[in-house]
């Protein structure tokens, strides 16, 4: 059956309409996908509260320094709010986003939440904000430091392998795994965890105004909850992000009603390898034992 003129153009113009509704939808699914991927792009360009979360083992992070003083010279970012899910992690971690935290504090106040877990090098970095909230049962505290290392000389002398090491002196590389520890070795590790524990103390001294006296009661290693936390002077409010963006209001007369700009490092090759390596870690050895240098973490699984 043949079609007339007049019923080819009016199929024409109708698959030419078709074709047009077709691209105006798939632009507005590509300008709600680019709004919901980029939405912190946009919201940048008006006043907010920036978020950001401290999760997971701490370890140095240059991106995550950069993401900071961002936020620090960021006019539009009024206040900063940090999350803090973490046993801790090295102490360098601990130290490095101590500083990047201050340096935000120099410019907007900031303030910490401790969720489940806030401890060791975590707590460090709660201590680096102006103001401290934790759940009534989150656990924080575990101020010290430790170097953790195995000894596997038994095991190699039953199985028939020696280990040696060529040094230049005895106490290069120690302690090591691959050698029985000497009384040499043991003081010369405990007087770098002397030197830490002491740096680390002070810092929490300062930051929360303690006297000798109390600051000694909560500086051995001990956790504590969030209610006894509060008693001792180690957080200043128990609650969460509500309580937080409360404080801010009442004390910098930033709205509640300010929106929150979470801060996330784009990364996606580097939380691959954090992937990997968490699956090996749990198959393996603990996660602890891949830390490089001096440790502040807490956890309470065994080491393998």
């Amino acid at each position: 059956m043949s079609l007339d003129a007049d019923a080819i153009l009016d199929r024409r113009r109708l698959k030419r309409r078709l074709t047009l509704w077709r691209l105006a939808a798939l632009a507005a699914v590509i300008t709600l996908a680019f709004i919901a991927l980029f939405r912190v792009d946009l919201v940048t360009g008006r006043d907010h509260i920036a978020e950001i979360g401290v999760t997971g083992l701490i370890v140095d992070d240059d991106l995550r320094s950069e993401l900071l003083q961002r936020v620090a010279e960021n006019g539009r970012a009024k206040a900063l709010i940090v999350n803090i899910d973490s046993p801790g992690g090295t102490t360098i971690g601990g130290e490095s986003l101590y500083h990047d935290i201050r340096l935000v504090a120099e410019r907007k106040p900031v303030v910490g939440v401790v969720k489940t877990v806030g401890t060791s090098a975590a707590y460090l970095v709660a201590a680096a904000t102006d103001h401290i909230v934790a759940g009534e049962s989150s656990l924080t505290g575990s101020i010290g430091v430790l170097i953790q290392t195995a000894q596997f000389t038994g095991l190699l002398e039953k199985i028939g392998v020696s280990a040696e090491a060529i040094k230049s002196s005895p106490l290069k590389s120690v302690p090591s795994p691959l050698e029985p520890m000497t009384d040499e070795a043991r003081d010369a590790t405990q007087a770098v965890i002397d030197d830490t524990h002491a740096w680390f103390v002070d810092i929490i001294a300062n930051r929360r105004n303690l006297a000798a006296d109390r600051i000694q009661q909560v500086a051995d290693g001990r956790l504590f909850t969030g209610r006894q936390a509060l008693q001792l002077g180690l957080i200043d409010e128990v609650g969460g992000r509500r309580q937080a963006r409360e404080w801010l209001s009442k004390t910098h007369n930033l709205s509640t009603a300010l929106p929150l700009l979470k801060i996330e490092i784009d990364n996606s090759k580097r939380r691959l390898i954090e992937r990997f390596m968490s699956v090996i870690g749990k198959t393996t050895l603990s996660e602890r034992l891949t830390l490089d240098g001096l440790i502040s973490l807490w956890h309470p699984q065994s080491v393998f």
